[in-house]
């Protein structure tokens, strides 16, 4: 298929350092092309991909200081994709709601990832009007404020298998990687390790908008002999950052649609403590990749029983729940039924329903009984 994949204009694809949006956009670019798409990707233009790149600004928006309008480029980006939109036998765009009255307009077959919260008042009337788009859900979380739209799939999140590698033996600390800002609670982790005795590490990185909080919230809690702040890290630090803790802690305290670290401390074999808020009971399998978790006081408890968890086998369920190709083949499928739709709609036709849904989490015997297999014979992929 000749696929066009339409990123945000924040981070480059992928990211130098944080952007969660823009590293999922490059894994699947990278795994299309290695299947055999002819696939462009629209991006800004510090971006590296296989793919043939088009991009309007020549770095990722949120590292020029010289950039206001954080709009105006993806608005002349878009204006790039309706002018090649006939070379497409697919548009998949990964920018939200920006594209829709054009795309309403036009006849190239079209699909969204909404990467974002819908639990916003502002996005009912608007996603109302545009109730038709064809759109792909990251958790079936993330769906509840809006069940009624044009829901494709959902598909979660999928790393490339040799991007992490599993570190058998826990480390001596706690993990907290993401940004710092309220929704994210990172006092929570602070909170969690003080109570245990343990060292934390948090590498996150700090926007413009969170740093009143930062300063006058967090940055008190950072001065205490167990916290050591690193700030944020790159995709090569991330490995030895993630792998070499004890657990990694999610205390998230808002409707996360996915949490892609949860993913990337599984590739290590590092269990994940998360809070019970968006897709975290989707992700994380209960006793086997870690633990779901309602206050501090569950989650103080649930470091010492991850400590005992089986890492090999942690690793073992992300590679056949979140990797990339299986991420890559729910999509192809998408991508199939929506052109098929399309070429009914123009012919009066009708297609069938066959929607992806993402594979739930592995009860705890069933991984188990999976890993004596995959021992003696390889691993299968969820689809």
């Amino acid at each position: 298929m000749k696929i066009a994949q339409v990123a945000p204009l924040y981070e480059s694809v992928p990211p130098k350092f944080y952007g969660g949006t823009e590293r999922v956009v490059s894994y699947l670019t990278e795994e299309l092309v290695r299947e055999g798409h002819d696939v462009s990707l629209f991006a800004s233009g510090d971006s590296v991909t296989a793919a043939r790149l088009f991009s309007q600004c020549p770095q990722a928006l949120r590292l020029d200081d010289k950039v206001v309008d954080l709009f105006a480029s993806h608005i002349v980006m878009l204006e790039q994709v309706i002018q090649r939109a006939p070379d497409f036998d697919l548009i998949h765009f990964h920018v939200d709601y920006l594209h829709f009255p054009w795309s309403r307009r036009q006849p190239v077959p079209h699909l969204t990832t909404l990467h974002g919260r819908l639990d916003i008042p502002d996005l009912v009337p608007l996603y109302g009007e545009f109730r038709e788009m064809p759109v792909v859900s990251i958790s079936g979380a993330q769906r509840q404020p809006l069940p009624w739209l044009n829901w494709q799939a959902t598909i979660h999140h999928g790393l490339p298998l040799d991007l992490y590698r599993l570190h058998e033996q826990p480390g001596d600390y706690l993990a907290f990687l993401g940004r710092i800002c309220p929704e994210k609670r990172v006092d929570r982790a602070i909170e969690i390790a003080r109570r245990l005795g343990m060292k934390l590490l948090v590498a996150a990185k700090v926007d413009k908008v969170d740093r009143e909080y930062f300063k006058d919230v967090i940055k008190p809690l950072l001065d205490q002999p167990f916290i050591e702040f690193v700030g944020e890290i790159d995709e090569h630090e991330k490995d030895d950052f993630l792998g070499g803790a004890l657990a990694v802690i999610s205390p998230i305290d808002w409707p996360e649609p996915f949490g892609l670290v949860m993913i990337e401390a599984m590739a290590c074999g590092t269990p994940v403590i998360a809070f019970r808020r968006g897709s975290a009971a989707e992700v994380v399998d209960e006793g086997i990749t870690g633990y779901v978790v309602e206050d501090i006081d569950h989650a103080v408890e649930a470091v010492g029983l991850a400590a005992k968890l089986d890492r090999s086998l942690c690793r073992k369920v992300f590679e056949r729940r979140f990797s990339v190709a299986r991420m890559a083949l729910d999509y192809t499928r998408v991508y199939e039924r929506v052109c098929q739709q399309r070429a009914a709609e123009a012919v009066g036709g009708i297609v069938v329903d066959c929607a992806v849904t993402a594979p739930p989490p592995l009860r705890a015997e069933a991984a188990i009984s999976d890993a004596s297999q995959d021992a003696a014979g390889g691993l299968e992929d969820f689809s």
